[in-house]
Formats: C-alpha cells, structure tokens, sequence
C-alpha cells in the first residue's frame, strides 16, 4: 500500500486486510500470527510481521482479547514506588513481560490496606489484564486476593522459590558476620506482615540459630532510611552497654543507611564501633559512607519466575543463588 493510501482522505489506520493484501495471505493467517498461534511457518510469519511494520498497523487489544480472552497484559500491584523493593521491581517485570511479548498496567495502593488493594485489582481486571503480580506484598492483603475468587492467576513478588531465596539471602549476613568474630548481633525487622520482612526475619533467626545464637537485641522498621535514623538514639545506647550488640542486620539497605547517617550524628562510628548490614545492593551502596555491606538478589530472575507462573508459559526459571557483598560497614569484632 502507498503512503497515500494510508494518508487519503479518510485518515485510516491500516488495517488486517490491509495487512493480508501486502503479505500476500490470508486474513485468517494475519490473525493467527497476531494471536501467537502454532503451525504458521517461519517465512510466513515473517512476512506477516514486515508488512505490519511496513504498514504501521497496530494491534487492538481490546478486539484481539474479544477473540483469546487474553490482552498480553500483566496488571502489577506495587506499593510505594520510593522505596527500591518496590520499584526494582516494577522494572524487572516490566523488563520480563517484554521478553514474552507482553506489558504491564500498574496501579499503586497501600499493600496492607485491604480496601485500597482491592480497589487497585478490580481497576487492573476491569483492563482485561491476564493475571496480578503484588509487589512488597503483605500476608493479609495476599490472603484477600487469593480468596477473593478472580478468574486470573494471582501471585506475589518473593514467594515461593522467591521466598528461599530471601531466608537464605538473611542468612548469608549473619554467616558473614560471625565469621568475622561476632557474637552480639542485633536485628532490625521489616515492618509486621510484609511477606518480605517476614522472610528476611527467619532467615536471620535460623541463621543464627545455627550459629547457636539468639538476637542480642530486635527493633523494627518500615524499610525507610527515615526509620533507621530513628532508630539511632535507642540502637547507640544498645551499643554503649557492655553486652551491647557488635554487629547489626538492617532489613534492607535504606533502612542501614539511615541507622548508619543517625549513629554517626550521635558519635557511633561504623564499622569501628558497630558493624552494619543491609539487603538489596541498592546500586548507591558501594558509594555510602562507609560503603554497605549488603545481599544481593535475583530480582530479575524473581520476575521471569512470577511472569512465568502468572501466564503458564515456559518452565519454572531457577534463581540465581543470594550473594554477600562484603563492603566497609563490615568489620572484625
């Protein structure tokens, strides 16, 4: 088709046949290579795919979800996007989705608020999405979706194989710290039932019980680095008894890194006076003051194993292993 068929008088937008007409096929076979069908042969579907480019010809969801009752869209349910848990991984799984040939719909709620949670998946399903993936997810608000009847696939971010992947991650920052001769090792958890903080608690705790230890000392936060500073006041003076905690576990990197900023403005130096680690490796960890040593996940992974569960495609993918990033917050007892 010339340009000025498709620039006429009626400003049309290219359409199946049109598609069909340059291709050369039907337009009974321009719909299965849209739909993803099997059975069209390479070459076919090739020159489908240039003549939808060639013609600028966009797919409507809407219509092709009419069809397959599916619109290749994952609907993600995120909490606040400020925080990097979060919004790492938002743009894994919006990395992953393109991979399969699919998009996310993002809406944004209070993940342990049941109302604003459930008013974000009823505004996701009314798009006709695929299934839902909950970011920063909480234990009661995962516990009203699941139950809640939908007719897609619902799943959380770090469940499942996700899940061990945090327990063991926790793990790998007491093992690190008692070989390094700690023996008083604080813990600062994740906000309640955050599935997440849940998960990082009992890998600390297992980890430490294996080390025939217990918590010296527990406080928890919100995974703010405005909740580490807070904490600062009470954890200097933890430190200034003399079976004060040596060293401590932060539930994620912004969290010590404001622990660390508010042991500092309170004459607690670290690592020289206390040891701190957090969780993420946060890409701004290795340029802190002192640089942070932190756990490392597959959050890219994380996301392909979600995706894949959500729409049944492929394999189970594995999950690259936790990894201990020994930086400078870490030091001997």
């Amino acid at each position: 088709m010339s340009d000025g068929a498709r620039t006429g008088h009626t400003q049309r937008r290219a359409g199946v046949r049109d598609v069909a007409r340059l291709a050369g096929v039907s337009t009974q076979t321009v719909s299965r290579v849209i739909n993803e069908h099997a059975g069209i042969r390479p070459e076919t579907r090739e020159r489908v795919r240039v003549a939808m480019m060639q013609l600028d010809y966009r797919v409507n969801n809407a219509a092709r979800a009419l069809g397959t009752r599916s619109t290749r869209t994952i609907g993600i349910i995120s909490g606040d996007p400020s925080l990097y848990g979060p919004g790492a991984g938002i743009v894994a799984l919006a990395a992953a989705a393109r991979e399969s040939g699919r998009w996310i719909a993002t809406a944004y709620a209070d993940t342990a608020d049941t109302d604003s949670v459930r008013e974000a998946a009823d505004h996701l399903l009314a798009q006709g999405v695929d299934g839902l993936i909950v970011t920063a997810a909480h234990a009661g608000t995962m516990a009203m979706l699941r139950s809640a009847g939908y007719d897609v696939p619902v799943r959380a971010m770090h469940d499942g194989s996700g899940r061990e992947s945090q327990v063991l991650g926790a793990g790998l920052a007491v093992d690190h710290l008692v070989a390094l001769g700690h023996r008083r090792i604080g813990l600062i958890s994740g906000p309640g039932e955050w599935l997440e903080a849940i998960a990082r608690r009992e890998g600390v705790e297992a980890a430490l019980e294996r080390h025939g230890l217990t918590a010296n000392a527990l406080w928890q936060g919100d995974w703010s680095a405005t909740a580490g500073a807070a904490l600062a006041d009470e954890i200097a003076d933890a430190i200034a008894a003399p079976d004060g905690p040596t060293a401590l576990v932060a539930p994620n990197d912004q969290t010590a890194l404001g622990l660390i900023s508010g042991l500092r403005a309170r004459g607690v130096q670290v690592p020289r006076d206390v040891s701190v680690t957090g969780f993420d490796d946060i890409p701004d960890a290795p340029f802190l003051v002192p640089a942070l040593s932190t756990v490392r996940i597959d959050i890219a992974g994380e996301a392909r194993r979600c995706l894949a569960e959500v729409t049944g495609a492929g394999a189970a993918c594995d999950l690259e292993p936790p990894q201990l990033v020994a930086r400078a917050s870490s030091a001997r007892a």
